[in-house]
């Protein structure tokens, strides 16, 4: 309800009436009762929205209660990291008896993961130089996002996490750029997905492999069964190199000379050993052909995709239809063994990409290429890999849809049956500027007022983020 009060005529302002400009002390009290007083408002609201319940509420309310309340958390978290700083600059922490900031943070504020917290307030918050002046965040877009409540911590632990690996050589726009294109799509991905782009992000920048090179990736392969545990279950635990390795000796007989002369000489843990004895099994699985003949329309072999500029420079990462990122190497070593199928997208094939009403699954040329082009699951947020994915109808088959490339895209089975006609499936169509897939949200989900919002999944190209630029305010 809003009352309305009559108000008295204004009384003309002399100026001897004029208070005089508040001193910094004054200035200084006031701010501090503010702020105090601000807690305490929270404080209690809190404490009666503890008390109130959601029956009386309608399914709606009830969303944007959730989404609200999220909101709020992540907002929350942001101002935290300035009360941490707060007390971090000022050595205020001693006066809890506590030896240090950290046994502070773990101890007084029981905080569980106390380095999380810690690097995440000296990432997002504003620091001073030794001569007084302020310094922006270290990551400005990703604390720009937490201030609004756009993304989690644990977004902030992924994009953390993926510019801490940028090497120094890095130029520093390219750096910015990156940790802006994380924080921009923090905003719609779930921090596994935003995990995947960071990691391909990470590969776009340095796509000699400066990061890790095969010394390191032999050194850290390993695969390791625990105990079992009171079910009589073993974990097995697993960190598994990019491609299998290869090579064999002639005399397979466990006791002739040549294999006890490499057992000598085999400086392997028994972690490693597991390790390689998995890739030499998988490797004669895939070989002999025991996984069948065919695979959501696509053979059951290594199948990878890589760029013209890769190929012409023998240099970055082929990308296999299961997402896995391979080293240029590796990729060459595979390659000499390989059946190829080459992917051009322009006029140079006759390989028939077009069926109209003909058929209704997609042919093995058709899957081909749409592996080369999408990458993967084209709905927004989505990170299924290709292999993990379907042939989408952009127009529901059942609506007269065509099974020609130019009406395809990967969709894995979720998304490919959260698209239709229906006002609460997402409409699907072929940008034919971007050549990209792009995804409109249900009907029920649209701003009444104002165009339809279309997105675009962006996980799977990590070279377009890479290109992006920080964008200026222009004053």
């Amino acid at each position: 309800m809003i009352m309305a009060f009559d108000k008295p005529p204004p009384t003309p302002i002399r100026p001897t009436d004029v208070a005089p400009p508040p001193t910094t002390a004054t200035s200084s009290a006031t701010v501090r009762a503010e702020l105090i007083d601000a807690y305490s408002d929270l404080a209690r609201a809190v404490a009666r929205i503890q008390e109130l319940d959601a029956d009386a509420c309608t399914d709606s309310d009830t969303v944007h209660l959730a989404v609200e309340h999220e909101k709020l958390t992540r907002q929350m978290q942001s101002i935290g990291h300035r009360r941490l700083m707060d007390v971090a600059d000022r050595d205020a922490w001693r006066l809890t008896g506590a030896a240090t900031m950290r046994m502070f943070v773990a101890n007084h504020l029981g905080v569980p993961d106390v380095k999380r917290r810690l690097d995440h307030a000296a990432a997002l918050s504003e620091t001073f130089t030794i001569t007084g002046l302020q310094q922006p965040p270290e990551l400005s877009a990703t604390a720009d996002a937490l201030a609004e409540g756009a993304i989690a911590p644990e977004h902030v632990s992924v994009i953390l996490d993926v510019t801490n690996r940028i090497p120094a050589s890095v130029e520093i726009d390219d750096q910015v750029a990156a940790e802006v294109a994380l924080a921009e799509h923090a905003r719609t991905l779930s921090p596994s997905a935003l995990r995947q782009v960071g990691v391909r992000l990470l590969a776009h920048l340095n796509p000699d492999g400066e990061l890790t090179d095969d010394r390191d990736r032999a050194r850290q392969r390993s695969m390791t069964l625990s105990r079992q545990d009171a079910q009589l279950m073993t974990k097995l635990t697993a960190t598994l190199d990019p491609a299998s390795p290869s090579g064999s000796v002639d005399d397979t007989d466990p006791d002739s000379e040549v294999v006890k002369d490499a057992a000598q000489r085999d400086s392997r843990s028994q972690a490693q050993r597991n390790h390689d004895a998995l890739n030499a099994l998988l490797k004669c699985v895939l070989d002999g052909g025991a996984l069948g003949g065919s695979h959501r329309g696509l053979p059951p072999q290594l199948i990878i995709s890589i760029t013209e500029t890769q190929l012409r420079e023998s240099a970055g990462l082929g990308v296999t239809a299961t997402g896995t990122e391979l080293p240029w190497r590796d990729v060459v070593e595979l390659a000499a063994k390989a059946d190829p199928h080459l992917a051009v997208f322009a006029d140079h094939t006759e390989e028939i990409l077009y069926f109209g009403r003909a058929r209704r699954t997609a042919s093995r040329a058709q899957r081909m290429a749409l592996f080369a082009r999408d990458r993967g699951c084209t709905a927004p947020d989505c990170d299924q890999p290709a292999m993990h994915s379907e042939a989408h109808h952009l127009t529901d088959w059942a609506e007269g849809g065509r099974t020609d490339i130019d009406q395809l895209g990967v969709a894995c089975p979720k998304h490919n049956r959260a698209a239709g006609p229906r006002r609460d499936q997402w409409t699907t169509r072929l940008d034919r500027t971007t050549g990209r897939v792009t995804w409109t949200p249900p009907a029920t989900t649209q701003p009444i007022n104002g165009p339809p919002r279309t997105r675009t999944n962006e996980i799977h190209h990590p070279d377009r983020l890479a290109d992006r630029r920080p964008r200026h305010d222009v004053t």
